[in-house]
């Protein structure tokens, strides 16, 4: 059995408190670069990346020293780290310790030395200072230890080993939970496999009814022991998403004759997860974070013994019964788990744990990406940053004095930053092509001077605030390029605006990718895949694959209505022609409407004319901020036996997602072609995509919205039982290029009527 030396010794050499307190890390970048200029300032007797293996209590255990002068005889372990050393917690410093000397009795094994120096370099990246940390052991001290960690992992490995037999061998047998699958679901399903068996990627686009969740998780983790994958990570962008995800796995799980030894996990935020919000995140405030470390080896083995699913209830339990944080039982749990069930920034964020245990580990993972064409957006939110000049003077005003001095270095900045961009006008942004590094460096600066301050007092959540954010925008700034821009707004004196937005998220999301064995995105709403890969940095010969739909035009009526154009210039004069043609439509067939408009004025402007004009039509209403439980009561509020119209906003959070067979809906009104706003913003993002791809217009503006117009037409058919009526209200959905990016099934073997 393999382990390397990293994995065993956080497995077996941690103990003590769990300690989070507020010591942001390099990044990855930021760590390789410093590593690089300490190795670079050693003598020509100095080995670099040390390969390192030997056999120990029956484990094969390897890793890569960071250094090693044969002549001095000094092993080194380098670590980089931000500000005063003395913030690292004692059990990350005996975790270091405990890598090196593990390194150490490698290397002496190997060398046949009777005696090592060892080094800890603790190199900050802020100050470019080392810190040395030695001692002298013998060989026999060495391997002792080492010995005694290999004991302590040599039985959850063999465990681990059995465990992956097992599941191997009911996964090759894994049987479908139904006698037949649906139509278009075998075929969805050997796609599936065969992607995963060949370790492709492909963009999956699969209609609405199909049963892509359960029709992708049973091909997927029936190819896991056929193409030697590790594990199989399902995410989600949406909650609900991973309720279905769960619920399917569940499923699969009880239609076995045997118990089915798969290992599920629930990934949730810490904010769902955090039994202590009020709390700060080490054992001196929390009394989940005291011990966690030495009580976490029993949790962890009470957790994998668990009959079902770890769902974060089921997490939660085992977690209280241990008195161990249940949110970093979940993040020790991501190692040990089978399947991982989340949500997409658990892979794709700046610091996601899926990512950094994949590439520690070296897995195979299959990959599963539900509602993928929201991807995307999230991806551009998770590399897009703002800051706020107003805060940070509000926050200086009230600061304690050992801040005080890097606050007022920083608003400096800020004011050169304004009048170096000579005159402004208010609320228009100003585009910088390249980020001030005195500005930058005043950020590091403030960092540095919170994240000291923060170690020795009282948790203070405004600072906590401005630190993350400043270090996130110093991380995106050290990466700025053309896939991203950034914009100075100043909306008066003080009040400026500092924002890196992401535009096109593959450059950061193409590395991740990458990671991963096999990948399918899929979603009903995919098409063009061209734009997908692009945009998404998936590989260049990722595969394209549409299931053709179970429904029929037969089912589905759409009515195209030509003579109204919903274009900003005509908005106003297009009220009364859609509201009379609402009106009419219900009136001729009663029963449950959505009626979609681009923003929430123009569905209030159509929604005023046909309450005047038609009073005796029951009519309800999207309004901004919403609450979760306003949402639901919205959903709800379509039954079998209710009538009436509902107005939403296109792309909002009844425009997918939500489930309405029958005659829970029978219609809808698409009252916009989806576009974005012909804005500041989108006319960058166009010539952007434009120099990249050479297809501006397509990729900000047309592609987008008509995804957003399927989605939100795709509520009505959701069974191959239902019946109902869609109409597409502008004239340009006529248009040929249009036309064509709507669904086939739509049109076919029949011709759209009018109105």
């Amino acid at each position: 059995m393999k382990v390397t030396v990293r994995t065993l010794c956080e497995f077996a050499a941690r103990a003590g408190d769990l300690d989070h307190r507020y010591t942001p890390a390099p990044s990855a970048e930021e760590g390789m670069a410093g590593h690089t200029r300490v190795q670079e300032r050693r003598p020509l007797s100095y080995q670099k990346e040390v390969p390192l293996a030997g056999i120990c209590e029956g484990l094969q255990v390897s890793g890569r020293a960071d250094g090693y002068d044969r002549v001095a005889g000094r092993l080194e372990e380098i670590k980089t780290h931000r500000g005063d050393l003395s913030r690292l917690s004692p059990a990350q410093q005996a975790l270091h310790r405990a890598q090196l000397r593990a390194y150490g009795a490698l290397l002496c094994r190997e060398q046949q030395l009777k005696r090592l120096q060892l080094t800890l370099v603790y190199y900050d990246v802020n100050r470019d200072k080392e810190t040395p940390v030695t001692e002298t052991a013998t060989a026999d001290e060495l391997w002792q230890e080492l010995v005694e960690l290999c004991r302590a992992y040599a039985e959850w490995a063999k465990q681990e080993a059995r465990h992956r037999e097992y599941r191997d061998g009911a996964l090759a047998e894994l049987e479908f939970p139904f006698g037949d699958f649906r139509a278009g679901q075998r075929e969805l399903a050997r796609t599936v496999y065969v992607n995963a068996c060949r370790g492709e990627s492909l963009l999956l686009q699969a209609p609405t009814g199909l049963g892509k969740t359960l029709g992708t998780l049973y091909p997927a983790l029936m190819a896991l022991p056929k193409a030697g994958q590790d594990r199989l990570f399902f995410l989600t962008a949406r909650n609900t998403g991973r309720r279905l995800a769960l619920d399917g796995l569940a499923m699969l799980a009880s239609a076995q004759p045997a118990r089915l030894p798969l290992r599920v996990l629930e990934l949730v935020a810490k904010g769902d997860a955090c039994e202590h919000p009020d709390k700060a995140c080490h054992g001196e405030a929390c009394p989940l974070a005291r011990g966690f470390f030495d009580r976490l080896p029993a949790a962890r083995l009470a957790a994998v013994n668990q009959a079902g699913p770890l769902t974060s209830g089921t997490l939660r339990e085992v977690a209280l019964a241990y008195q161990i944080c249940p949110y970093f039982l979940a993040q020790e749990m991501a190692r040990w788990a089978d399947v991982v069930v989340a949500d997409v920034n658990r892979l794709f964020d700046q610091s996601a744990i899926l990512h950094g245990l994949t590439r520690q580990n070296d897995w195979r993972v299959s990959l599963l990406v539900d509602e993928a064409h929201n991807l995307i957006d999230r991806a551009r939110a998770m590399y897009s940053v703002t800051l706020s000049q107003q805060r940070l003077l509000a926050l200086r005003r009230s600061a304690p004095g050992e801040l005080k001095a890097p606050l007022n270095r920083l608003a400096r900045a800020w004011q050169a930053l304004v009048r170096d961009q000579g005159a402004v006008s208010f609320d228009t942004p100003s585009l910088l092509p390249v980020i001030p590094g005195s500005f930058t460096g005043a950020l590091g600066g403030l960092v540095s001077a919170i994240t000291d301050y923060l170690t020795e007092q009282p948790p203070d959540y405004a600072l906590q605030e401005l630190m993350f954010e400043c270090l996130g925008f110093g991380r995106l700034a050290e990466s700025f390029g053309d896939h991203s821009l950034c914009e100075l707004t100043v909306r008066g004196r003080g009040r400026a605006s500092l924002a890196i937005q992401n535009l096109i998220p593959a450059d950061f999301l193409q590395p991740r990718f990458a990671a991963i064995h096999s990948t399918v995105l899929f979603s009903a709403t995919l098409a063009p895949g061209i734009y997908h890969r692009d945009l998404l940095g998936l590989p260049q010969h990722t595969g394209w694959k549409e299931v053709a739909s179970p429904f029929s035009a037969q089912q589905l009526t759409v009515n195209m209505v030509g003579h109204i154009s919903t274009r900003q210039a005509d908005r106003e004069r297009s009220c009364q022609p859609i509201a009379e043609l609402i009106a009419r439509e219900y009136q001729r067939q009663p029963g449950n409407y959505l009626a979609y408009f681009s923003s929430f004025a123009y569905a209030d402007a159509v929604r005023e004319v046909l309450q005047r004009e038609a009073p005796g039509v029951p009519l309800r209403y999207q309004k901004p901020g919403m609450s979760s439980q306003e949402r639901a009561a919205f959903v709800e509020g379509f039954t079998e036996d209710s009538e009436g119209v509902a107005f939403a906003v296109l792309g909002g959070s009844f425009a997918e997602g939500i489930d309405l067979p029958g005659n829970r809906l029978i219609g809808a009104f698409v009252a916009t072609l989806g576009l974005p706003p012909f804005d500041h913003w989108h006319q960058i993002l166009k010539a952007r995509l434009d120099q990249r791809f050479g297809a501006g217009y397509h990729y900000a503006y047309l592609y987008p919205g008509i995804q957003k117009v399927i989605q939100a037409a795709g509520r009505v058919i959701r069974t191959e039982q239902d019946r109902g009526r869609i109409w597409l209200i502008d004239d340009r959905f006529g248009k040929p290029e249009v036309r064509r990016l709507l669904p086939g099934w739509w049109f076919a073997d029949k011709a759209a009527g009018g109105s």
